[in-house]
């Protein structure tokens, strides 16, 4: 690749980490394209799901401030780019990796934060945010008191799940209130739209 196309490359993928909220790096060796083509859709609009080259995300990781990656970024590596519910694209990811083992989840960030394999599967666990809002909505048909208590019940388990989380993060990672604030921004941000795909195969 000419020394442009890289610089572009690596502007397009610091982009990206940059304007997500989330990533997820996985490695999907032996996937044919239609599966891939498969995974694409199953995640979604807000999911950019972009084949990348391994060399240039570490530059962009870099540039974006994303750490976590480095060790990770081996064979052939597809990063999915969330723009809207990270829990929703966790369970879209954990789904499609159980139907099709060939796609192995390695690791990601979500708000600055490193996130363990393990710790994306737990996130996959959580009620989405679609699924809390609905849950408000019909609570707000009972009592003032029963809705506050139902709505207040997923938001604890999800609080309860970062926090758990977080004493697993490495010591520089943010403190447990930033975890915390990290559910609310699933629940409360609004969605965006998804940015073009990074059409470039691992050599």
């Amino acid at each position: 690749m000419a020394r442009p196309d890289k610089a572009a490359a690596v502007a397009e993928l610091t982009d990206e980490f940059r304007s997500s909220n989330g990533a997820v790096l996985t490695e999907y060796r032996g996937l044919t394209v239609a599966q891939l083509k498969q995974l694409r859709v199953s995640l979604g609009d807000d999911v950019n799901y972009a084949v990348v080259k391994n060399t240039l995300t570490k530059i962009a990781a870099k540039d974006a401030g994303v750490e976590s990656f480095d060790s990770l970024l081996e064979g052939p590596s597809a990063i999915a780019f969330i723009k809207g519910d990270a829990v929703v694209a966790a369970k879209g990811l954990r789904d499609f990796a159980k139907a099709n083992p060939l796609l192995v989840i390695k690791g990601g960030v979500l708000d600055g934060k490193p996130l363990s394999s393990d710790e994306i599967s737990k996130l996959a666990d959580l009620e989405s945010r679609e699924v809390l809002l609905a849950k408000l909505a019909g609570a707000m048909k009972a009592a003032p008191q029963q809705a506050v208590s139902l709505f207040a019940a997923p938001l604890s388990q999800a609080a309860r799940l970062f926090a758990a989380l977080q004493e697993k993060l490495p010591a520089e990672a943010a403190p447990a209130a930033d975890v915390q604030d990290t559910v609310q921004d699933t629940v409360e941000a609004p969605a965006e739209a998804s940015a073009e795909e990074t059409a470039a195969a691992d050599s």
